[in-house]
């Protein structure tokens, strides 16, 4: 099924930004609005240098248009076709395109689903509604995490990297990293690793006040397993259920993989569709 051509919402600065313009830029989005009355919508935040049209996004749609659920997909800046060098994009940028995408493009009723990075943003961007918005925040009925990536650019990349690499990042400003998903080097900045520190969750306590479903893979080389237990003791409110896949890696884009990810967002949208 070929994809729909994206909308556009401006997000930051001002309209006559120019479009490399960290301060203001375009974002893609799709979106459809489901069946009327039909809830809860869902809403789909990748991962990093991932794309709204990935395999995981693209499944997620088909089965919101199958059954007449609302569905929302964007790429965060210098992502996809959205705006922007992805070498400027910050933890804070992209939760700001987020929160845009949710509060202005979605409506009713809805379930966050993140992968790696997305996963990440989704618990910020619920974080942030909840202090923020709490009207806002209460259409958020449940999160469901891929390996959720949670305080990335502190846990996961700064704390993990050599000493040679942490001083290139210092002296040179970037770190081209190898990526062995064959979609390039990733570009990490030491503005995207500073201005990470500003939305860390492990530094204070956290209750999401809904559930939340988490599917991990115990193969997983780049969010390790134990990631998400430690995300899982840091939570209060126990709200969190956990699915490991022993045989899973970190996409976990497998046929079985995805079954596992449409049954999990049944779940916790109170539906059933099984055949």
């Amino acid at each position: 099924m070929a994809e729909a051509e994206p909308q556009f919402l401006r997000v930051g600065g001002a309209a006559g930004d120019a479009p490399g313009d960290a301060s203001g830029r375009r974002i893609a989005y799709l979106t459809d609005p489901g069946a009327p009355g039909k809830s809860p919508g869902v809403m789909w935040l990748s991962g990093l240098k991932s794309e709204m049209t990935s395999t995981k996004a693209s499944v997620l749609a088909a089965w919101a248009a199958k059954h007449g659920h609302p569905c929302t997909r964007f790429d965060y800046s210098g992502h996809g076709q959205s705006e922007g060098r992805f070498e400027d994009g910050t933890i804070g940028a992209w939760l700001e395109e987020a929160l845009a995408v949710f509060k202005k493009v979605t409506r009713g009723p809805q379930i966050l689903v993140g992968s790696s990075m997305g996963g990440y943003i989704a618990l910020l961007l619920l974080r942030a509604l909840m202090r923020d918005a709490p009207t806002e925040a209460a259409r958020v009925k449940g999160l469901l995490l891929i390996a959720p990536a949670w305080d990335m650019t502190e846990r996961l990349m700064w704390a993990r990297f050599p000493e040679n690499v942490r001083r290139e990042i210092m002296e040179k400003g970037i770190y081209h990293r190898p990526s062995k998903y064959g979609d390039g080097d990733y570009a990490l900045s030491r503005h995207l690793i500073e201005e990470g520190r500003n939305h860390l969750i492990g530094d204070a306590p956290f209750d999401p006040g809904r559930p939340i479903h988490v599917l991990h893979g115990l193969l997983d080389p780049d969010v390790p397993w134990e990631h998400t237990l430690d995300l899982v003791a840091h939570l209060s409110g126990d709200h969190v259920q956990v699915s490991a896949v022993p045989d899973g890696e970190h996409r976990l884009s497998r046929p079985e993989d995805l079954d596992l990810m449409i049954r999990a967002l049944e779940g916790l949208a109170g539906v059933s569709y099984a055949t």
